[in-house]
């Protein structure tokens, strides 16, 4: 259920690329077959053609970007089909909580934004523990509770030893083929996943996926770069 372009505020427009900022969290997850997930809100001529091994949900907190702070929760149910010959991971649903991120997400890589109102809290003794909820018109999408467990040393990665045809994201948007190949850097540690719940009218229903891994994302860069386009077949 986009949010039509027709009903989107004008706001600046801003080109990529984009340098952004942030932390988050990155949850690997196995889809049982058949589960609603792999094709909620997925484009008609890419449904039932999901494959790969893992799904991903992720939350983040943008501190820096190319349109100022906002957050964002996305979900990328595997590796489709597109016209360039190649499987691509695509980004199903998306949330942001701002405009200028709706607008300038849509334009710049064809990402399916929608925006959202989001609620973090960080709690337990030493602050370790992170609730997120996302409404939308004051209806609950989801809420997220994540917890880092208190011996979990960081560890640094670099997105760029992973080669570009492997993190070459896809969407079909607007009649178009957007592709891009975002490049980050930072570090990771182990975090668990202790709760979530969604309203599948909102946001894919992940209730009997499996989590594979939970990892917190801190003091990341990222780059998103222009991307290439192509009109559809």
């Amino acid at each position: 259920m986009l949010q039509p372009d027709s009903s989107l505020p004008d706001v600046p427009l801003r080109p990529a690329p984009w340098d952004l900022r942030g932390s988050g969290w990155i949850v690997a997850l196995k889809l049982p077959a058949g589960h609603a997930a792999r094709d909620a809100f997925v484009p008609p001529e890419l449904v039932g053609r999901s494959r790969g091994l893992a799904s991903y949900l992720m939350y983040v907190d943008y501190s820096e970007s190319g349109c100022g702070p906002y957050r964002e929760l996305l979900f990328v149910p595997g590796a489709f089909p597109f016209p360039d010959g190649r499987r691509h991971l695509s980004i199903s649903r998306i949330l942001v909580s701002t405009w200028d991120s709706v607008v300038n997400g849509r334009n710049n890589w064809g990402i399916p934004k929608d925006r959202a109102d989001f609620e973090v809290e960080c709690g337990g003794a030493d602050g370790r523990e992170e609730r997120i909820r996302v409404t939308s018109d004051g209806r609950e999408v989801c809420e997220l509770q994540f917890a880092t467990p208190r011996f979990a040393p960081p560890l640094p990665v670099h997105g760029a030893l992973v080669p570009t045809r492997l993190r070459t994201l896809a969407q079909h948007f607007r009649g178009r083929t957007f592709y891009y190949a975002p490049e980050a850097r930072g570090r990771v540690r182990p975090g668990r996943l202790r709760a979530w719940r969604f309203d599948a009218g909102l946001f894919p229903d992940l209730a009997g996926a499996a989590v594979v891994a939970t990892l917190r994302v801190e003091s990341f860069r990222m780059t998103f770069p222009v991307a290439r386009t192509a009109d559809r077949a």
